[in-house]
């Protein structure tokens, strides 16, 4: 019986990827262009952040709240800067990404779902056929952050800019409101940034 119903599950899962398989295609036009070099595990210089960043206060702010699950200084402010980098990239919220990040991993660089999502953002291994290259790690902090950012930017636009839904998409829940309502929860109470009032 288990059996038939992980044949039935892939089966639906296949069929899914290809009806959706002009949107993967124009994704993965997009994304190949911008991830094929972001080969290695380094996080984003400081010169590359300061070009989105208008000060470094997002860094600090961030940093402290972040200490208690990076407690490394270093490896802490070159995973922010990675984040904050790439979340503007992809026209998104850094607190967001962040909230996704603690939901999804708890900020375990190493994670593995029990159904095979890798890293920071739990990234499945089916994208890298469908929109990268075989050489990609996604354990691998940049490209992990790269690609988890790529496929919520692309279920935002599929989804008119609704947050709920697209979070849904990213989750595997679409229509259900457990995993949006955790990230929000997240971002509401842990990683809001206001840069008028950089500690509130």
């Amino acid at each position: 019986m288990f059996r038939l119903i992980f044949l039935f599950t892939l089966l639906l899962s296949c069929q899914l990827i290809q009806g959706n398989s002009l949107s993967y295609e124009q994704l993965a036009a997009h994304t190949r262009t911008i991830i094929t070099h972001e080969t290695s595990d380094q996080g984003v210089s400081y010169s590359e952040y300061a070009q989105l960043a208008d000060s470094v206060t997002w860094l600090v702010v961030m940093g402290r709240r972040l200490e208690k699950f990076i407690p490394d200084h270093l490896e802490r402010e070159e995973f922010l800067r990675t984040v904050f980098y790439e979340a503007k990239r992809a026209g998104l919220d850094p607190q967001l990404i962040l909230s996704i990040i603690q939901v999804e991993s708890g900020f375990k660089k190493y994670a593995v779902s029990h159904a095979g999502a890798r890293g920071y953002m739990q990234i499945m291994p089916f994208w890298i056929e469908a929109i990268g290259q075989e050489d990609h790690n996604l354990f691998h902090l940049r490209m992990n952050l790269r690609y988890g950012c790529t496929i919520l930017r692309h279920y935002l636009d599929m989804e008119g800019g609704n947050y709920f839904r697209a979070l849904g998409r990213y989750n595997g829940s679409l229509g259900e409101a457990t995993y949006p309502q955790l990230v929000f929860n997240k971002l509401y109470t842990t990683w809001r940034y206001n840069p008028s009032s950089p500690a509130s």
